[in-house]
């Protein structure tokens, strides 16, 4: 059972000469605050994001400085202050809640740093379980959770529950849940956090080959260098705004340059 159905080009498209059909996110203006007890604090500030079909994009910055409320803003998942999000052309601004939460099940995938699975099911059963949520007969949905594990290669696992698996595997469980409803774009926030180094890597090639072999949209919040290295595009946050970008090219040579100076 295929997955996609999308092709991917033989090279992304700059998000400055795209065309508005060719925008995955096209994000103008956002602005969000927060009220705590003690203080008003403006965590977005006026940020321009765009977003090519099929580009991967990491979103790096010190703690704090907003990337995650990016994220969240960006996928619906919180509302904005003021501003215009527009994601294949659908207005999330103009969405009411069950819309945005519609929306969110049959066209985005999620990754987090904490895996958010359910103990008690297995693999298969975690993986299946937004399309049970949707609507989707059982069988349909064992199916496509079955080949979504099978694509991240977890299907001698599929009956193991989250405890019997590794932090790794458990991390390839989340991917493949992200998956299984065939979204047009995923976001993920610290997926290799809770990970080593070589599980990290391992993870990260995975979502790497599915974006440029199925041409799948990821947006990455990072502090890692080494997942920004290998993603095409890498947007700087600083203080709630965006300081700079750098081409996946550019930024392999300064993080080299800057490898050989520490030496």
């Amino acid at each position: 059972m295929a997955l996609y159905r999308t092709e991917r080009r033989n090279s992304v498209e700059s998000v400055a000469t795209a065309t508005r059909g060719d925008l995955m996110i096209n994000a103008e203006k956002i602005c969000k605050t927060y009220d705590t007890e003690n203080e008003h604090v403006v965590a977005l500030k006026d940020v321009d994001f765009s977003i090519a079909r099929g580009e991967m994009v990491a979103v790096m910055g010190p703690s704090g400085c907003g990337k995650t409320t990016l994220l969240n803003c960006l996928s619906g998942l919180d509302n904005i202050d003021s501003g215009r999000i527009l994601l294949e052309d659908t207005d999330l601004t103009t969405l009411s809640d069950r819309q945005r939460t519609d929306y969110r099940a049959r066209r985005m995938g999620f990754i987090f740093q904490v895996y958010n699975l359910l103990p008690v099911l297995s693999a298969v059963e975690n993986v299946e379980l937004p399309l049970l949520v949707a609507g989707v007969r059982p069988k349909e949905a064992r199916e496509r959770a079955l080949a979504a594990l099978e694509l991240v290669e977890l299907s001698k696992w599929a009956r193991h529950r989250p405890a019997q698996l590794s932090g790794g595997q458990r991390q390839r469980v989340t991917v493949a849940r992200a998956l299984v409803t065939e979204p047009a774009i995923i976001w993920a926030d610290e997926p290799t956090g809770a990970l080593d180094s070589r599980t990290a890597n391992d993870v990260m090639s995975l979502m790497r080959a599915l974006n440029q072999r199925d041409g799948l949209t990821f947006v990455i919040v990072t502090h890692d260098a080494g997942i920004g290295d290998r993603c095409d595009r890498i947007v700087r946050m600083e203080d709630g705004a965006i300081t700079g970008e750098v081409a996946h090219d550019v930024f392999e040579q300064s993080l080299a340059v800057t490898t050989r100076a520490t030496r």
